[in-house]
């Protein structure tokens, strides 16, 4: 489709009608693969700290501060909600089955790589929900990685964080998820 300046309406590039903001057209593919490759990669460590770690004395990377060791987390961030695996679980399912339908609306770069990373560390947490023991939707959290007081982490929850740190980057210059430019711009160019 062409519009009447001779570009393309589903080019990577300015959006249709001259204002500057940026549509990326593979957005929402973007978003999937990048999702798909922190989950492959957040259980594959999971699989590896589980081989490795198990019934093991933690192993230091740097004295104290930095160390690997295996912990299961039954509640979400920081443990809280240690006792509502299954509720946690839902909503986990409900958040990830949201931004899988979201996904399709998504032509910004800089939401395409933050959603995909936050969507990534949602479903690669809840895959731990699903498959690990206890069971079904109570299952535990692997975590293995410990640095100084933060709480033991894993790959899906750095995924999150930094998917978060994106998107608020995102808003902070005013790129919508459809590569629009919002208020932020505006202001600036305004005043």
């Amino acid at each position: 489709m062409t519009e009447t300046n001779g570009t393309r309406a589903d080019a990577a590039g300015t959006t249709p009608g001259g204002t500057g903001a940026r549509y990326f057209r593979a957005g929402p593919a973007a978003m999937l693969v990048i999702a798909a490759v922190i989950v492959a990669v957040d259980q594959a460590t999971k699989a590896l700290a589980v081989w490795g770690l198990e019934g093991q004395d933690p192993i230091r990377i740097v004295g104290d501060s930095v160390r690997l060791l295996l912990l299961r987390n039954p509640g979400a961030a920081f443990s809280m909600g240690a006792g509502s695996t299954v509720v946690l679980s839902l909503v986990a399912t409900v958040v990830v089955l949201g931004l899988l339908w979201f996904s399709r609306r998504v032509h910004s770069r800089w939401w395409a790589w933050g959603l995909g990373l936050i969507l990534g560390g949602a479903a690669g947490n809840l895959v731990d929900r699903y498959v690990r023991a206890p069971g079904f939707l109570e299952g535990h959290v692997v975590d293995f990685v410990s640095v100084g007081w933060w709480p033991v982490f894993n790959v899906a929850d750095s995924s999150l964080v930094i998917g978060v740190v994106v998107v608020a980057v995102a808003v902070f210059k005013g790129v919508e998820f459809d590569g629009s430019r919002g208020p932020a711009e505006k202001v600036t160019k305004d005043g």
